[in-house]
C-alpha cells in the first residue's frame, strides 16, 4: 500500500511541464489567485479578476517574464521573473513571485517552475542575482527556496499587513554559482 501511495504522489510530479505564458492563460491565473492559500501565500488583494490578470499577461512590464506549470493542458501555478533591463546598475538581478494553484501545492509544481527559473536566468538571461521575499511562517516555500540555493539574507520585520496584521518577512536571494571556464 505505501507503495502505491508514493507512486501516486509522484504520477502528478511527472506530467508537470513548464511554458510562457499567453492570454489566454488569464482566467486560470485568476483562478489560482482566487485560492486561501495563495492569497495568504501572496502579496495580492482577494478577489482577483480575470481582466487584471488579462492585462498584467498582454501588456507586461518592461523586464518581466511569466511562465506556467501545467498538467495536461490545465494551469495551475505561475511564476514571475521581474527583471531590471532600466537600472544599469541592477541589471544583474531580478526578483520572483511564484504561486500554485491551492489544491496543487506539495505536488512538484513550484519544483518544476522554480528550476524553470533558474536555469533561464542561469543559462540565457546571465542574470547573477535572484531575490524574494516570503512570509517567515511559510516553512514548505522557504524549504522549497533552499532546495534551489537561495538563503535567508534578513527578517523584514513588519513587512506585510495580512489577516488584520503586520507579518514578518524573509529576504531571500540565490547567486549563480561561477561557471566554469573552459579553454579551446
Amino acid at each position: 500500500m505505501v507503495a502505491r501511495e508514493s507512486a501516486t504522489m509522484e504520477e502528478p510530479r511527472r506530467n508537470i511541464t513548464v511554458r510562457h505564458v499567453t492570454a489566454e492563460d488569464c482566467s486560470a491565473v485568476a483562478r489560482i489567485f482566487a485560492g486561501q492559500k495563495v492569497l495568504r501565500g501572496t502579496f495580492q488583494l482577494p478577489f482577483p479578476s480575470a481582466d487584471l490578470w488579462r492585462t498584467r499577461l498582454k501588456e507586461p512590464e518592461p523586464g518581466v517574464i511569466h511562465l506556467v506549470a501545467c498538467r495536461e493542458a490545465e494551469v495551475i501555478g505561475i511564476l514571475g521573473i521581474h527583471t531590471n533591463p532600466n537600472l544599469p546598475r541592477r541589471r544583474h538581478a531580478a526578483r520572483l513571485g511564484m504561486a500554485v494553484r491551492d489544491d496543487c501545492q506539495g505536488c512538484g509544481v513550484g519544483s518544476a517552475l522554480l528550476a524553470a527559473a533558474v536555469d533561464l536566468a542561469d543559462n540565457w538571461l546571465n542574470l547573477v542575482r535572484l531575490e524574494l521575499e516570503v512570509y517567515i511562517d511559510n516553512e514548505p516555500a522557504v524549504r522549497l527556496y533552499r532546495k534551489f540555493g537561495f538563503e535567508i539574507e534578513g527578517t523584514l520585520r513588519q513587512f506585510a499587513f495580512l489577516d488584520g496584521v503586520f507579518v514578518d518577512g524573509y529576504q531571500m536571494s540565490r547567486l549563480r554559482p561561477a561557471p566554469a571556464t573552459s579553454r579551446a
